[in-house]
């Protein structure tokens, strides 16, 4: 039974991955449609991105009340709704009523697997589960172009809510599996500790803002990457600047595939520390002014390559750093945080690159790196205090 249950929790992490990039890569033509600015993808974006935000932060009461496997089922059931309800939209302010249940549905899912799987599994599932979410990011975009192609952009969004609804069957069915490990899951949810008790746990807040400082660099990096080579490289075509935008993406399925080998012999602290330590030494790589662009793309492969482990290291910790009746609560704070840093921070990387110039990528990059590891070490230095005090 072990082995079928991990297979099904792969296959959830391929669902989180699938609505993610649909909007991104569809939203050209959706814009035609619409007949709505580019800029406007935005809106839809931070709506969706503020609802799994919400999500996140309720997750920890749902899984007191609720079974892991009951929520992913009603999880996966709302991002069905959200991606038939975009199929159908024939006006621009239709997307915002579907962007509701399309985000709710992913904050509590994230947060209440990563939570199951930091309490049942070693680090190295959790490393190769989220190699398993890009899996699914990266599917959705052909799923798209294939739409596109022979059809429009709403069957790309109904064709991937098929498939999402295929999943959620696959959960149902597989409702037996759970059971392994049924009778601690529930002693735990129960027990579960809310978020405002957890926020004043020593060591809490450190990570949480370690972890924001992590999303920030890694989504300022999706975003604005073949915008620094268009502006730092002369001589680029349009086809060779957009296909930039797939290093940091590449990097980090590579180190969280590398990760998941060797995070078990390693530890989670270690593997962070190596990882921060090749995110830095990829950062300053970018930063060298050479006119080719050769170095910098092999330079964003490697900020990627060591951000790779970082997010489900740090996730994987919450348990033995803050108790397994913190845990969910902690994992859910994390999620909010990632998707605040993750909004927010390249919008405010944009105004500051537009008034100063992209070339200041690299040192933003740094500045967000630096503070994720302090802030990390900072709270493993608290963790270690409080407990010589227990």
């Amino acid at each position: 039974m072990g082995p079928l249950l991990l297979a099904v929790i792969y296959l959830i992490f391929i669902s989180l991955g699938l609505p993610d990039s649909l909007l991104g890569s569809g939203w050209p033509a959706m814009q035609v449609d619409f007949g709505v600015p580019s800029s406007y993808a935005g809106y839809v974006s931070m709506t969706i991105s503020c609802m799994t935000v919400i999500s996140a932060l309720v997750s920890p009461r749902l899984i007191r009340r609720f079974r892991t496997q009951w929520i992913v089922i009603v999880s996966i059931g709302l991002t069905v709704l959200g991606l038939l309800g975009f199929s159908i939209c024939g006006a621009y302010w239709m997307l915002f009523l579907f962007a509701v249940p399309y985000g709710l549905g992913a904050g509590s899912i994230d947060a209440a697997v990563n939570n199951y799987v930091a309490n049942h599994y070693p680090s190295s599932v959790m490393n190769f589960l989220h190699c398993f979410y890009g899996v699914g990011a990266v599917i959705s975009p052909f799923i798209m172009s294939c739409a596109l192609t022979v059809s429009r952009w709403n069957d790309g969004y109904r064709w991937t809510s098929f498939i999402q609804a295929g999943i959620m069957l696959v959960c149902i069915l597989s409702l037996s599996l759970w059971k392994q490990n049924q009778n601690q899951a529930e002693e735990e949810e129960r027990d579960s500790a809310g978020i405002r008790e957890t926020l004043k746990v020593p060591g809490v807040v450190p990570t949480l803002i370690a972890f924001f400082s992590y999303c920030s660099g890694e989504a300022t990096c999706f975003l604005w990457t073949p915008s620094y080579f268009a502006g730092t490289k002369a001589g680029l075509d349009a086809e060779t600047i957009a296909s930039f935008g797939s290093l940091i993406f590449g990097g980090l399925m590579l180190g969280r595939l590398i990760s998941g080998f060797i995070s078990n012999k390693l530890g989670d602290k270690l593997l962070i520390r190596i990882g921060i330590s090749l995110e830095i030494a990829g950062i300053l790589m970018i930063a060298i002014p050479v006119k080719g662009y050769i170095l910098a793309a092999i330079g964003f492969v490697v900020t990627g390559t060591g951000m790779g482990p970082v997010y489900p290291a740090i996730q994987h910790m919450a348990p033995s750093h803050f108790g397994r009746r913190h845990s969910a609560a902690v994992i859910g704070l994390q999620m909010a945080s990632a998707y605040i840093g993750s909004t927010l921070m390249p919008m405010v990387f944009g105004q500051i690159q537009q008034a100063i110039g992209i070339w200041i990528m690299p040192l933003w990059l740094l500045i967000f790196a630096v503070l994720n590891i302090s802030l990390l070490e900072a709270s493993y230095k608290i963790i270690a205090r409080r407990g010589a005090e227990a």
